[in-house]
């Protein structure tokens, strides 16, 4: 250990130990404390200079590499270490599941308390970069600079960019050259809006000023090739806006859906604004065997379609369905589990919060020709009343997805009333799920347990989840 200054202290030689939560990585210090890390990889032996000091443990940056670990890989991207967007590129792919799998292990042991079966081994997405099937760019006036950059005397030319935020700073956009989460066109459609945009001098957007014309770009694919383009712009300029969208829409003819908002608010969220279509239709499609999933500009999807299919797939084996059973699915979204695992049960009710979502599944599902699939809106906490159960039937399986916050312990206390045969639980925080199957532990055992990688490069991941009544 050397110099101390209010409270930053350096640390020499420390190895890097593991992967923790939120994707940090962890070394101990010579005092024993935990020191979080952002920028390692577990084997790297490295100087650390810290920037938080608490009761517990250190927070602080790998500041000089002794050993780079043999766990580490070579990213892909250019832009890795400056976007936030894929944190784990630098560890082989392997090694990101050894420690997704055992994030969710230690959650489910520590924080649930429970009595865990045989872990099935975590399932690995077949592609590892561009899987996802929604991004959303930003257009500013005001790229981010580099290092070099803003020491440099040179003239910086250009300063408008089409990118990401940086982490934790709301009006700096990183500029993109290639991102490797979306595949073709997805890149093709982004740089050719951005030079043209510049060519015909139309305003980027500036946070700060809240003045410009372009706001924001969301590009949606999907696996019957569609492709949704929606330009956000800051304030209507008849002329400008459709030299933009027919230029789009001529240069790719593969894009079927092209919409734009006009967004004067502070923020730009979409979900309270009026979305026009420009060209094509208002919607694309995702399949999944042979179901059609209507997605339009405000739906939830999931954002990697190969591993959902594979998700979906793992919830309906959990449940075991033989055809006669009445099954509950929470947090049913657009219906998209409901719809899949319909074909397998007597009946499928789906609950959800969300009005629209709710009139999308009904859609979807006349669309799919299910008959077999009611859907209702409702808050989780008070929806599955006596009145509730009585009149649609008392559950023989519960499938439940809740957002990352978990269940209301509420909702958790009345499925425990309900007390069905089965409750399979789909999560995309592992914390939360362990928290909220502690709750159910005297009732229900975990028979099963499966987690997921959708979001490779990343320390996110979904588990599922068997629970059968003891």
């Amino acid at each position: 250990m050397s110099r101390k200054k209010t409270r930053k202290v350096v640390f020499e030689n420390v190895e890097v130990l593991d992967a923790g939560a939120k994707g940090k990585t962890i070394a101990k210090a010579p005092d024993g404390k935990v020191i979080f890390l952002p920028n390692a990889v577990p084997g790297d032996v490295v100087d650390v200079q810290t920037f938080k000091a608490r009761k517990a443990y250190y927070e602080g940056k790998a500041t000089l590499f002794h050993k780079l670990s043999d766990k580490r890989t070579e990213p892909a991207c250019e832009h890795f270490g400056v976007c936030g967007g894929c944190k784990w590129q630098d560890m082989a792919y392997e090694h990101q599941l050894f420690y997704k799998q055992k994030e969710v292990t230690n959650n489910l042991t520590r924080i649930g308390h429970i009595e865990l079966p045989e872990v099935t081994p975590i399932l690995g997405s077949a592609n590892q970069y561009f899987y996802r099937n929604k991004m959303e760019f930003s257009f500013s006036d005001s790229r981010w600079l580099t290092q070099e950059e803003v020491q440099s005397d040179k003239d910086l030319g250009d300063r408008n960019a089409l990118g990401f935020h940086i982490p934790g700073m709301w009006d700096k956009i990183l500029d993109l050259n290639t991102c490797h989460l979306q595949a073709d066109p997805s890149n093709a459609i982004r740089n050719s809006v951005k030079a043209f945009a510049i060519k015909h001098n139309l305003e980027f957007f500036n946070p700060r000023n809240q003045t410009g014309f372009l706001r924001t770009m969301m590009i949606r694919t999907s696996s019957t090739k569609e492709v949704m383009v929606l330009i956000q712009f800051f304030k209507e300029d008849k002329a400008n806006r459709e030299l933009l969208l027919n230029f789009i829409a001529e240069t790719f003819p593969e894009v079927t859906s092209l919409l734009y908002v006009i967004n004067e608010k502070a923020n730009d969220t979409i979900y309270d604004q009026d979305v026009v279509c420009y060209k094509g239709a208002d919607h694309i499609f995702e399949e999944m065997e042979g179901l059609k999933f209507k997605i339009n500009a405000k739906s939830f999807y999931q954002t990697n379609s190969d591993q959902a299919y594979e998700l979906y797939k793992i919830t309906r084996n959990f449940a075991g369905l033989t055809g006669n059973e009445l099954v509950y699915d929470l947090y049913t979204g657009t219906g998209t589990i409901a719809q899949f695992v319909s074909k397998k049960a007597k009946k499928v009710i789906g609950v959800e919060a969300v009005p629209d979502a709710i009139l999308a599944a009904k859609e979807n599902a006349e669309r799919n020709n299910i008959t077999n699939c009611e859907f209702f809106v409702g808050d989780m906490k008070h929806v599955f009343n006596d009145t509730f159960i009585k009149t649609h039937g008392h559950p023989d399986i519960i499938i439940t997805d809740p957002p990352r916050d978990g269940m209301h312990k509420d909702v958790v206390q009345q499925i425990l009333n309900i007390a069905p045969k089965k409750v399979v639980y789909v999560s995309c925080n592992s914390a939360t799920q362990a928290r909220d199957l502690e709750l159910m532990n005297k009732m229900y055992k975990v028979t099963k347990t499966q987690a997921v990688d959708m979001f490779p490069q990343t320390f996110h991941v979904e588990n599922v989840v068997l629970l059968e009544k003891h």
